[in-house]
Order: C-alpha cells, then sequence, then structure tokens
C-alpha cells in the first residue's frame, strides 16, 4: 500500500506495536486452555443483551458491541478491566464482579466464537488517521495483528465512537489509546468508526438462546 510508504509515522507506531506484542504475547495459549462449553452456560445473561441484534444500551444511547469474531484475549481482557473498574460502565461491572479469571477465559472463549482472519482488501479508502493511528494494531481492514488487539471489522459505527470518545476522556483507562484519542477531533473518531464499520468479514451477534422462560 503506497500511502503506507510516505508516513514516517505508521513505520514509529508499527515498531511500537511489534514490541508490544513481543513482551505481551498473543495469548493463545492462555485460552485453548478455555471450556467454551462452561462458557456457553456461563454466559446466558451475557446474551440478554449481547445476543439481541441492534440491541441498544439505554443511556447513554449507542449500540451494544457485536462479539462473534473477536479475538478471545481481547474480550477477556475488556472483562476484566469492567470487573476491575477501569472501563466505567455500570451493569458491566456489577455483571463481571462476581466472575474468576477463570470463568472469564471461558466466556470470552464462548463468545468469540471462530475468530476473524484477516482478508485481503478493503472496503474503500482508509481515512488520514486510520493510515496513521490505526492499522499498526487494527489492520487496515480493521481484524487486530494479534489476541491483544480487538478486530474492529463490521462493528457498529456508533459503539467504535463511543469506544474512542471513552478512552479521550479517561473512562477507559489505557495510556496508548488515550494517547493517540487525545490527538483526534470528534469527526476524525467519525471517520475512522465509519470506516472500521464497513470493513468485512465482519463481526456479529450471537443469537440468544430461547427456553420455556424466555420472553414470548
Amino acid at each position: 500500500m503506497p500511502w503506507i510508504a510516505r508516513r514516517p509515522l505508521f513505520a514509529a507506531r508499527a515498531l511500537e506495536v511489534l514490541w508490544m506484542a513481543a513482551v505481551l504475547g498473543c495469548g493463545g495459549a492462555a485460552y485453548a486452555a478455555g471450556d467454551a462449553d462452561r462458557g456457553k452456560e456461563l454466559s446466558y445473561t451475557c446474551l440478554g443483551c449481547h445476543g439481541i441484534e441492534s440491541y441498544k444500551n439505554v443511556y447513554p444511547t449507542y449500540s451494544v458491541p457485536e462479539l462473534v469474531g473477536q479475538h478471545p484475549e481481547y474480550l477477556g481482557a475488556a472483562l476484566k478491566e469492567y470487573r476491575s473498574g477501569e472501563r466505567s460502565h455500570a451493569t458491566m461491572h456489577v455483571q463481571a464482579a462476581s466472575l474468576s479469571d477463570q470463568d472469564i477465559d471461558d466466556i470470552a472463549l464462548y463468545l468469540a466464537g471462530q475468530v476473524l482472519k484477516s482478508g485481503s482488501t478493503t472496503v474503500g479508502t482508509p481515512p488520514a488517521k486510520v493510515a496513521q493511528l490505526c492499522v499498526s494494531c487494527h489492520g487496515s481492514d480493521g481484524v487486530g495483528i494479534t489476541g491483544d488487539f480487538p478486530t474492529l471489522a463490521g462493528q457498529h459505527a456508533d459503539y467504535l465512537a463511543r469506544a474512542l470518545a471513552e478512552y479521550k476522556k479517561g473512562d477507559r483507562k489505557n495510556a496508548i489509546m488515550a494517547g493517540f484519542a487525545a490527538g483526534i477531533s470528534d469527526a476524525e473518531i467519525d471517520q475512522i468508526a465509519q470506516y472500521y464499520s464497513k470493513q468485512a468479514p465482519p463481526l456479529r451477534t450471537e443469537s440468544r438462546r430461547v427456553t420455556i422462560l424466555s420472553a414470548k
């Protein structure tokens, strides 16, 4: 991609990310020991929100994220951050507070399902900030380069915009993301969110299981 060669900042970010990946590891071995069958049982409450297409967080209003195809390593890390309060969301904190690390690993493995693989094409031209800041972790097609970095392809645009705004405000505690988000405008946040929401193959929603106790 010729636009990469014209941006030395990209190369610097790429080196930084490769160093991080080497230190953190991709995390796959830890999740290989997870129990997806047990995670299926534990995740019933999760699917009350994440198992409904186009379900919305009530206030503030934005789409609940799609999880199928996501890296289980990232899902597990996110749940642990909600549990600890590093991510600010009252409902998610309550849901995660009683979960053990093993519970979280099992839930993450089940909800992730078949992890998305990076494709060879993109939909549209990456906005300037995507080229400068995002692709070194999330790829040009929105598939995270290791399990530590979330896949964004096909995610709801309003959710992506909300997540970036939370990093910018400090409601999500992540030094690297906070540094990136601090340098982007609201208009650029919208451009990034819209671009990644159109990428494929997309994340999707796991259908909530129906039982005799389910609402008709």
